[in-house]
C-alpha cells in the first residue's frame, strides 16, 4: 500500500500538494492528517467530495509498502509503516540534516510544494477538473503570498498561469486565501475587531468595522480580508482614521452587492467587489450613518433556496435496511438520502456510511443505526448564505427542505446546487434569470406558437409544470432554426395530452410504460387555437410530451429503464450540458431558462461537456453524439470530456450495429459530415467501432456525390433513382472488398443494402482491371447481373473509364438485346437447354461490340450458329 502524507495543521500548500502526489500515482492513496486550518477545512467542506482525499478510518489494513510526505520532512504516525517502509520526501524547505538513513527526496527551493509536483503534472496529459485545479492553485496562492512574497520564484509563476488555463477559478480561491500582518497591521487589526458591528441588508450580513490607526499603515485591504475571512459576511466596510483624512476599504463576496457604488458616492472608486475611497473632512461616525442609509439601494436581495432546490426528493424511512438503501444509491448515482421518521427529518444517509456498513456485514441493519443523525434543515425562504454556512458547519452533502410548519420534506438542495449557484455563470440562478420570450415569439411560427400556448393553459388549470427542453432551447438561444418540439410535463403526461385534445380537437396517442403521450393533430379545431383554416397546414402532424422522468442504466452500455422523477432529474439523464436547459410555458413564467448543469455557460463558452463521468459508459452512444454536436455547432469537446470519451471508447464494441449505423447515419445527414467523420477518425472511434472502418479525403468526395447525385435521364433509374445510394452506402463502398464484410456484418446492415454495397465494390474492383481494348460485351458481362443501386453506387466511386463504363452500361447497353428469342429458335428446330442462352449471348455480344446492326446481319449470325451446331442438337431444320 502507497500512503501520501503531510503535516498536522495542514494547510492550503500541503494539502495541495498531496492531491497532485495521489494525481501522479493513481493507485496511492491521499490521506488527511487529523487536523487542517479553518479555511482548508472549509474548503473541503464544500468541495471535498469532488476530490481523491481519504481519512485514516477509511484505509484498509495491510502493510504499509511506501509513503510519500509533502511538505515536510517528518513522518507522522500511522498504523503499517515499519522500518521496511520505503519513504520518498517531497519539499520547498531546506532539507532537514536529521532525515533518516534510506529516505528519498525531491527538496527545492520554490515559493511551494505543490509547484514542485504541478510541474510533474503538467508534463503529462492529465486534465483537471476545476476543482482539482483550483486546489492545486490555492496551494501555490498560499505560500506564496499570491505570488507577492520574495520567495515566489519564475516556476511558482509558471505553475499557477498553466493552473489556470486548466480551469482554475480566482473566484472560488479567493475566500479562502489568508495574508500574515506587520506590528503595526496587527495593533490596528485588533482595534477593527473591536469596533466590528454587523447590519442584516435585503437579507445580506454586512461587517463595519472603524477605528484610529496607530500609526502609518500600508495595506488595509489586507485587513479587510482578514476580516472578511474571519467573519464571512456578504459586505464589509472598514474605516480607518489615518488622521489626515479616512480611508474607507470596501469588499463584496456576492455579486449582488455593488460595493463601488458606495465607493463613488464618498469620491473612490473601484469594481462590484472590491472598491476603496479616501475621505477628508468628514468625521467616521458621519461617514457610518451616511453608509448605512446607502446600503439598500446597492444590495440586490439574495438568492434564496427556493431558486435553487430539487422538489418532491428521494427520501429513506429510518427502517430501511443498509442493503436496499445500497441498491437505491446504485440505481439513482446519488450520493446521500436525507432519513425520515414520521415524515420528519432524523438524519442523512451518505454513500461512505452504506458503503463501510456493507463492508462490515450490516446489508440487515436498519440504515439509523449508520445514518449522520440529526435534524438539519432549510426552508424555502432561507438565504443560499444560510445554507452554505449549514453546509460547512454540519458538513451535510445534501440537505431536506422541509414545509414552513417543518412538518414534512418538500425538496431538497444539494452541494452541487449550492457551488452552481455560487461559480458565477455556471448555472443555479443566473439561469433562472434568463428569459427567451421575446426570442421564442420572433422565431416560432404563430401556428406552433398557438400548439404551445394550448397546452399551456390546460396545463395551467391542472397546475403542472410544463417545459420546452433540449435542443430546442439551446438552438432558440444560439438563433439556430429547429423544428423538434421536446416537451417535458412535471406530472401526468398522459392525462394532460388527453385534456388538451378534449378540448382542442385531435387524438392521442399515448405509451403507459414511459409515461409518454402524443397529440395527433389531425381534426384539430383552427378556431379553437386561434388560427384561420389555412394556417392548419402548417401545423406538424403530431406533438409529443412525455412526462418528467429518471433513467437507470442496470449496465454499462444497456438501454435504460425509468420512472417519473422532476424536472431537474429528466434534465441530468440527458447527455450533454447545452441539451439540459428547460424553458417554462406556463403563464406564470412564461420564457424563463431553468440551467441546472451549466448549459448556457458552456453555450456562451462554445464547449461540448458531458453531464457526469459515467455517461459514456451508461451509453457509449454518446460518444458520437459529442462529436456530432461539436462540429455542427462550431463548438470544442472540453479535455475532460474528451478525455472520458478516450476512456470509454473500448465499450463501443458492447454496442449493438443497430445502434451505432443510426448514429452515423445522423452524422451523415449533418450540413458538413466529413467534419465530424473526419473527428471520429482523428480521435480513433473508428478503429473503435471496427478496426478496418476509417475516413479520409476520398470518401468524403464519395459521400459529397451521393448528397449531389442527380441521376442521368437515359439511365431510366427504377423510381427516378435520386436517393438510390444513401450516404452511409457511398462511404462504406469505398472501403476494401476485403474488409467490407466485417464492417458491414459489425453494422448490421439491412441484407439488400449490404448486397448492394458488396455488389458495387466488386464492380469497380473489376471493371478497374479490365483492359482498356475490352469490347462493350465485356463490360456488359461483368455487370449483367448487378442491382441498379449498385451500379448507382459503382458510379459515385468511380472516375474515367470505370465511370465511363458504367455509364454507358446504364444508359445503352444494357437495354441491348438480339431480336432472336427462344421462340424463333423453337421454330428452327432446336430444342430448350443450355444452347439458347449461348446463342442469345453471342448474338447479344456482337451487337454490342458492333459485329452486327440489321436484323439481315443477325438473321445471317443465326444461320452460322445454328449450322455450327451439331445435327442432334437442331433436327436439321432449316429457315
Amino acid at each position: 500500500m502507497h500512503l501520501i502524507l503531510t503535516h498536522e495543521q495542514a494547510d492550503f500548500d500541503a494539502l495541495a500538494a498531496m492531491l497532485a502526489a495521489r494525481l501522479l500515482e493513481a493507485d496511492s492513496h491521499a490521506v488527511l492528517p487529523h487536523r487542517t486550518n479553518r479555511n482548508v477545512h472549509a474548503f473541503l467542506a464544500l468541495y471535498g467530495d469532488a476530490l481523491p482525499f481519504e481519512t485514516m478510518d477509511d484505509l484498509p489494513r495491510g502493510r504499509v509498502d511506501r509513503v510519500t510526505l509533502v511538505d515536510t520532512q517528518s513522518m507522522p504516525t500511522v498504523r503499517g509503516v515499519s522500518a521496511a517502509t520505503r519513504v520518498h520526501a517531497v519539499d520547498h524547505h531546506p532539507p532537514h540534516k536529521t532525515m533518516p538513513q534510506g529516505w528519498t527526496s525531491a527538496v527545492d527551493t520554490v515559493g511551494a510544494c505543490t509547484t514542485l509536483l504541478v510541474e510533474s503534472l503538467q508534463a503529462l496529459p492529465y486534465p483537471l477538473t476545476p476543482e482539482e485545479a483550483t486546489l492545486l492553485l490555492l496551494g501555490i496562492y498560499e505560500d506564496t503570498g499570491s505570488l507577492s512574497y520574495a520567495g515566489t520564484t519564475p516556476r511558482d509563476v509558471r505553475a499557477a498561469a498553466g493552473l489556470i488555463e486548466q480551469g482554475a477559478s480566482l473566484t472560488l480561491a479567493a475566500p479562502f486565501l489568508n495574508h500574515p500582518l506587520s506590528a503595526s497591521q496587527r495593533e490596528l487589526y485588533d482595534r477593527l475587531l473591536d469596533s466590528t458591528e454587523f447590519l442584516t441588508v435585503q437579507g445580506r450580513r454586512i461587517l463595519i468595522a472603524q477605528a484610529a490607526a496607530p500609526a502609518e499603515v500600508e495595506e488595509i485591504s489586507t485587513l479587510a480580508h482578514k476580516l472578511r475571512d474571519l467573519y464571512t459576511p456578504d459586505g464589509l466596510f472598514v474605516l480607518v482614521d489615518l488622521g489626515s483624512h479616512i480611508q474607507m476599504v470596501a469588499r463584496a463576496a456576492t455579486d449582488s452587492i455593488d460595493v463601488s457604488e458606495i465607493a463613488a458616492h464618498f469620491g473612490g472608486g473601484g469594481h462590484e467587489r472590491a472598491a476603496a475611497a479616501l475621505i477628508r473632512g468628514r468625521t467616521r461616525d458621519e461617514i457610518r450613518r451616511e453608509l448605512e442609509e446607502l446600503l439598500p439601494a446597492a444590495i440586490t436581495p439574495p438568492l434564496s433556496v427556493a431558486q435553487i432546490y430539487s422538489p418532491r426528493p428521494q427520501v429513506v424511512a429510518s427502517d430501511l435496511t443498509v442493503a436496499e438503501a445500497a441498491e437505491r444509491m446504485a440505481r439513482y448515482g446519488y450520493e446521500g438520502f436525507p432519513v425520515v421518521r414520521d415524515g420528519r427529518v432524523v438524519g442523512l444517509l451518505t454513500r461512505r456510511a452504506v458503503d463501510r456498513a456493507v463492508a462490515h456485514g450490516m446489508k440487515r441493519a436498519h440504515v439509523e443505526t449508520v445514518m449522520e443523525g440529526g435534524s438539519v434543515t432549510v426552508q424555502l425562504a432561507d438565504s443560499i448564505t444560510h445554507l452554505q454556512q449549514l453546509m460547512v458547519e454540519q458538513g451535510w452533502g445534501q440537505i431536506p427542505v422541509v414545509s414552513p410548519e417543518g412538518d414534512h420534506v418538500v425538496g431538497i438542495v444539494t452541494r452541487t446546487d449550492l457551488i452552481k449557484a455560487l461559480a458565477p455563470g455556471k448555472g443555479g440562478m443566473p439561469a433562472a434569470r434568463r428569459n427567451l420570450r421575446e426570442a421564442l415569439e420572433q422565431n416560432f411560427p404563430a401556428a406552433r406558437r398557438a400548439l404551445l400556448q394550448a397546452m399551456a393553459s390546460v396545463a395551467d388549470r391542472q397546475r403542472m409544470p410544463l417545459y420546452l427542453v433540449g435542443g430546442v432551447v439551446r438552438d432558440l438561444i444560439l438563433g439556430i432554426p429547429s423544428h423538434d418540439l421536446d416537451l417535458v410535463v412535471e406530472g401526468d403526461a398522459i392525462g394532460l395530452v388527453r385534456s388538451v385534445a378534449k378540448e382542442f380537437g385531435g387524438r392521442i396517442r399515448s405509451h403507459d410504460r414511459f409515461g409518454t403521450a402524443k397529440w395527433l393533430l389531425r381534426g384539430v379545431d383552427p378556431a379553437k387555437l386561434g388560427l384561420s383554416a389555412e394556417a392548419v397546414s402548417e401545423l406538424p402532424d403530431s406533438l409529443d410530451l412525455v412526462s418528467a422522468r429518471a433513467e437507470f442504466y442496470p449496465h454499462p452500455s444497456a438501454l435504460p429503464e425509468v420512472e417519473r422523477g422532476n424536472l431537474k432529474l429528466d434534465l441530468h439523464r440527458r447527455d450533454f450540458t447545452i441539451n439540459t436547459l428547460a424553458l417554462s410555458l406556463n403563464a406564470a413564467h412564461f420564457g424563463e431558462v431553468s440551467d441546472f448543469w451549466g448549459g448556457l455557460r458552456d453555450l456562451e463558452e462554445k464547449r461540448i461537456r458531458v453531464l457526469h463521468s459515467i455517461s459514456f459508459v451508461d451509453d457509449p452512444t454518446r460518444i458520437l453524439r459529442a462529436v456530432r454536436l461539436e462540429q455542427r455547432l462550431g463548438f470544442a469537446i472540453e479535455p475532460r470530456t474528451r478525455d472520458l470519451i478516450t476512456r470509454a471508447l473500448p465499450l463501443l464494441h458492447r454496442v449493438s450495429g443497430d445502434r451505432i449505423r443510426h448514429e452515423l447515419e445522423a452524422i451523415l445527414k449533418e450540413t458538413a459530415p466529413e467534419n465530424a467523420l473526419h473527428r471520429l477518425q482523428e480521435l480513433e472511434i473508428l478503429g473503435q467501432i471496427h478496426p478496418d472502418l476509417t475516413w479520409d479525403p476520398i470518401h468524403a468526395e464519395h459521400v459529397r456525390r451521393a448528397r449531389a447525385f442527380v441521376p442521368d435521364p437515359k439511365w431510366r433509374l427504377a423510381g427516378g433513382g435520386r436517393d438510390m445510394v444513401p450516404p452511409l452506402s457511398a462511404w462504406l463502398t469505398g472501403h476494401p472488398c476485403d474488409a467490407l464484410a466485417g464492417i458491414l456484418e459489425r453494422l448490421n446492415l439491412p441484407k439488400r443494402e449490404a448486397t448492394n454495397i458488396l455488389a458495387a465494390r466488386q464492380s469497380v474492383d473489376r471493371l478497374a482491371v479490365l483492359p482498356a481494348e475490352a469490347p462493350p460485351s465485356r463490360v456488359a458481362d461483368l455487370l449483367e447481373d448487378v442491382p441498379e443501386p449498385a451500379l448507382v453506387g459503382a458510379i459515385l466511386q468511380s472516375d474515367g473509364l470505370v465511370r465511363d463504363r458504367l455509364a454507358c452500361y446504364l444508359a445503352e447497353w444494357r437495354a441491348v438485346q438480339p431480336e432472336t428469342d427462344g421462340s424463333l429458335l423453337r421454330t428452327r428446330g432446336l430444342p430448350p437447354g443450355p444452347r439458347y442462352r449461348e446463342i442469345l449471348h453471342t448474338l447479344r455480344s456482337a451487337r454490342l461490340d458492333g459485329r452486327i446492326s440489321t436484323a439481315e446481319d443477325e438473321a445471317r449470325m443465326l444461320d452460322m450458329l445454328l449450322a455450327d451446331l451439331p445435327k442432334k442438337d437442331h433436327g436439321g431444320a432449316t429457315r
